[in-house]
Formats: structure tokens, C-alpha cells, sequence
């Protein structure tokens, strides 16, 4: 357990260091976006759309956040399955109805690896609407050979690159030639988090009621996440 938190500790800092000025970046062109009336959407395959449904609906956690959800590609549909429609190149194409992109929208795509074909299908049709696209990805990958038949990674499509540094293979420790210990949800979690609350702190600076959800397991005023469901509920399903 300790050489595991020293690991990620490590990880942490090496993100800190080295992306500190894009989280910085992406926050501050969200922020622009909310404002002209945009959400983020975000999407990411099995344990990558975890991170996606992390941020959503979340006590202390942005409000105009929408996961994007296809429920082939969640680990609900099965471990297997959802490894194998990742990777399948019509995906994408047969599930079109679960996208919406409007004008001042940014995408978050995340995807670890950034070779299979829905994550880069995905950034494709973002680009196409004309909305901002990111991604959360690691660039230790980059020499993975792309799946897909365009011959494009997801770094080259998106306008933003957040980089998770995690290692190929996603574990951080090493034993009987065994590669264990994964980290992409933690530090994906972390970088997701540090970005939604650089827009919130910059929010502050001119807004007087942030768009932030408040806990319903503490004593509060829960008037406030109404009047924020109600601000977006014609973007994002909180049913």
C-alpha cells in the first residue's frame, strides 16, 4: 500500500509540474464557453467513462458537466463487450443519437491509450459540430500504433491535449515480471477535479452564484441545486 501512494504521489507531482499551464489553459476556455452558454460534455469507454460519470452530478462539482453515455461502451454492458465495441469502427456511427453538441459545447474525450477507434470517432464528430475538443489522454503511448483506419491518434485531432503521464501498460509497480497497481482513474480523477475547480475559482471572480452542486447529506439550503438543475436541465438529463 505505501509504495503505491509514493507512486502516485510521484505521478501527482510529475502532472503538477508539467501540465500545471494546460489544466490552466483548458480551464480558462471552459470558462469562456459556459459563459457564452456552453456545457462540457465528456466521454470516455469502460473504465474511462467512470471518469466521465465521476464529474457529473458531483457535491462540490461543477454543474453544466454531461456524461455521454452508450451503454455498449460502459463496463455495465460487460467487461468484454465493452472492451471489443471500443475497438469496433461503427460504434461510433450507430450511436450518433446519443450526442448532442451545441454551439460553445467543449468535449472532454478520455481515453488512456488513444488508439481505438470510438475515443477517436468520437473526437471526429466533435470537431465536425464545431465545438471545442479536448482530451485526457496519456502521450507515453504515443508510440502504440493507431487503430484506427484514418491513421490518426486522438492527439492529433483535438485542440487541447491534458497529458496523464501514466505508463503504458497503467500499472505503477512491478512484480514476478507482473505489471500491477493501476493508475489512470486516480490521476484522471485528479486532473478532471483540478480543471473543474480552476473554472469555479475563476467563475468566482465575476459570478456572484457559482454553478457548483451543493452535498444533499449535509444540512443546506438544497434550493440552490434546484435552481441549478432548472438552469440546465434543457442540456443534461438529471432524472
Amino acid at each position: 500500500m505505501h509504495a503505491y501512494f509514493l507512486e502516485i504521489q510521484k505521478l501527482l507531482q510529475e502532472v503538477i509540474v508539467q501540465e500545471q499551464e494546460n489544466i490552466a489553459a483548458a480551464a480558462q476556455k471552459i470558462v469562456q464557453r459556459i459563459q457564452r452558454g456552453g456545457i462540457v460534455q465528456l466521454f470516455g469507454c469502460g473504465h474511462s467513462h467512470l471518469l466521465a460519470q465521476d464529474a457529473f452530478y458531483r457535491a462540490g462539482g461543477l454543474v453544466p458537466v454531461r456524461p455521454i453515455t452508450i451503454e455498449p461502451l460502459t463496463l455495465q454492458a460487460g467487461a468484454l463487450t465493452s472492451s471489443k465495441n471500443e475497438k469496433d469502427p461503427t460504434i461510433i456511427e450507430r450511436h450518433k443519437h446519443c450526442f448532442d453538441f451545441q454551439e460553445n459545447d467543449v468535449c472532454v474525450v478520455i481515453s488512456t491509450s488513444g488508439r481505438n477507434y470510438a475515443p477517436i470517432d468520437a473526437a471526429l464528430l466533435a470537431k465536425e459540430a464545431g465545438v471545442l475538443v479536448m482530451s485526457l489522454q496519456s502521450l507515453t503511448y504515443r508510440e502504440q500504433q493507431t487503430r484506427h483506419c484514418s491513421g490518426m491518434r486522438l492527439e492529433d485531432i483535438v485542440d487541447v491535449v491534458i497529458d496523464t503521464h501514466i505508463p503504458v501498460g497503467d500499472g505503477l509497480l512491478r512484480r514476478q515480471n507482473m505489471q500491477y497497481a493501476p493508475a489512470s482513474t486516480v490521476i484522471g480523477s485528479a486532473i478532471l477535479h483540478a480543471i473543474f475547480s480552476q473554472v469555479i475559482e475563476q467563475m468566482a471572480d465575476f459570478q456572484a452564484i457559482l454553478p457548483v452542486f451543493e452535498s444533499n447529506n449535509v444540512e443546506a439550503n438544497l434550493h440552490h441545486n434546484d435552481v441549478m438543475i432548472a438552469n440546465y436541465q434543457n442540456r443534461i438529463n438529471f432524472k
